[in-house]
């Protein structure tokens, strides 16, 4: 299958943006800039409202995070989502939903570092956690307790671009009577369909390639009817759920969706190689790079020919090399986010991960000559020689 097999299709992207009861359909979806609707004159109309999940409160019920649902839904393969405020928002909801006090969370080392700090948190509220390297299945088997409730990974490994074989390790999870919930944040579901491959949740930083336009904070968790009814209701209560006008601008950016990820990662695919080649660089993470370890895993987890849009690479050498690289670049910037329709670079071991200690970091391979390229839709080979220059000024 390609990438084209999941071109939109008309009713499904636009099904969610027709509004019940509207006579007068806008050619852009509109905008609900409301916290409240009015309701019927009566109370048992009222009541009718509330047990057909209409519009009240728009904490909780919202047409146009509505709009959104039925797109990301339709795009994981899911039977229904929750949209939260951020991509953090989300990850909090969900593993609050599904974990109390005497649980135990399976998770990964190589998560984002704030996702690492909220699971070391859970254990102020009796959750235990343990983390382990989820390219290792034996580790996990091994890490996995009669307690464990939930086991969370990243489908790409950040900043190390590593992976995981999804289906081996939802065999695990649900062996144990555990859920698989999986941040495909790097991936997206034009990489890889998670929920096909086992997973019980996916969920996505709307705010890095879903939206890429890098002026919304969004996220989703996508399932099964029976898993976010249960997060609906925590996300309400938690006041995490997505903000109206953030809700509309991710679902304007859904219309491109296809047409920027796909150029995104063709544009990876070619970076990937082109540094491959420089001398000032000692080794390119990306699952095309012709020194990546996990050939036969990249074409049973990439299935459509597309291996996303994030790479990373080491620079021979430490901060200052790191810092000329960065003042000769002319296209590409330093941002501390990903996924936008510009090429930004990071340095993971001053940003992201710059709160591990340093023995974490030094098992992780985050070293000051790491650096993180989140690659956008400019013409690849400007992108290219952009780099390169940077590079040779180290010489």
């Amino acid at each position: 299958m390609k990438l084209s097999d999941f071109s939109y299709n008309t009713q499904v992207l636009y099904k969610g943006d027709k509004v019940k009861g509207c006579e007068i359909q806008p050619e852009s979806a509109a905008i609900f800039l409301t916290s409240a609707f009015d309701l019927p004159g009566d109370l048992d109309d009222v009541n009718k409202v509330y047990e057909s999940k209409g519009y009240g409160y728009i904490r909780g019920r919202n047409p146009n995070r509505h709009m959104l649902a039925d797109k990301i839904t339709f795009l994981e393969g899911g039977e229904d989502s929750v949209i939260c405020s951020a991509g953090m928002g989300v990850i909090i909801t969900t593993l609050f939903t599904f974990l109390k006090g005497g649980d135990h969370i399976l998770a990964s080392d190589t998560l984002y570092g704030e996702s690492l700090e909220f699971i070391e948190m859970l254990e102020e509220y009796g959750i235990e956690h343990t983390f382990v390297r989820f390219s290792d299945l034996d580790a996990i088997k091994a890490a996995i307790r009669p307690n464990t409730k939930m086991v969370y990974s990243e489908t790409i490994s950040n900043p190390s671009i590593d992976l995981m074989d999804v289906e081996e390790v939802a065999k695990v999870a649900h062996a144990n009577g555990a859920l698989l919930v999986l941040d495909n944040t790097f991936g997206t579901p034009f990489a890889m369909k998670v929920l096909e491959m086992g997973a019980d949740l996916s969920i996505n930083s709307m705010t890095k390639f879903i939206n890429g336009h890098s002026d919304a904070l969004l996220g989703s968790v996508t399932g099964s009817h029976k898993l976010i009814d249960q997060i609906l209701p925590k996300a309400s209560l938690m006041g995490t759920t997505g903000g109206t006008f953030s809700t509309w601008l991710v679902n304007r950016s859904m219309l491109t969706l296809e047409l920027r990820i796909k150029r995104q990662m063709e544009n990876a695919a070619k970076i990937a190689a082109a540094l491959e080649k420089n001398p000032h660089v000692n080794k390119v993470f990306y699952p095309t790079a012709s020194n990546y370890a996990k050939k036969e895993l990249v074409k049973k987890v990439f299935k459509f020919g597309y291996y996303g849009a994030m790479l990373s690479f080491q620079i021979k050498g430490d901060r200052p090399e790191v810092n000329t690289f960065m003042k000769n670049l002319t296209l590409v910037h330093y941002a501390p986010t990903l996924g936008g329709v510009r090429t930004t670079m990071a340095n993971p071991y001053t940003s992201s991960h710059r709160h591990l200690p340093q023995e974490m970091k030094d098992e992780l391979g985050i070293t000051p000559g790491l650096i993180r390229l989140s690659v956008g839709i400019e013409d690849a080979n400007d992108l290219i020689a952009d780099l390169n220059y940077a590079l040779n000024a180290i010489g």
